[in-house]
């Protein structure tokens, strides 16, 4: 079964450090738990033009709440630090 496009790459995340990240051609986003480093890499080629490449990925843990007495563990989720080509770029955020 194929995964979907919107289940593999899930968001950009803009942070303070992500941002950084975009001066050296890096860009991260947030993927799908079972999305894998090849089709993570196919998916951003098709849908930004670029060559991809490296990708390295990291799977986060959930944050803990505490709720009344109690606490809960929220869902983990899974970030994609991807590498592109020197000099090229994603025009994600040009003017923002």
């Amino acid at each position: 079964m194929q995964m979907q496009l919107y289940e593999i790459l899930r968001r950009p995340l803009i942070t303070e450090k992500a941002t950084e990240l975009q001066e050296d051609s890096r860009y991260v986003f947030e993927v799908g738990r079972k999305a894998t480093k090849p089709q993570i890499k196919q998916v951003v080629e098709q849908m930004f033009k670029v060559n991809v490449v490296k990708v390295n990925v990291i799977t986060l843990p959930g944050k803990t709440r505490r709720v009344g007495r109690g606490q809960i563990t929220g869902s983990r989720w899974k970030k994609a630090i991807v590498s592109l080509k020197p000099g090229q770029k994603i025009n994600l955020f040009e003017g923002v």
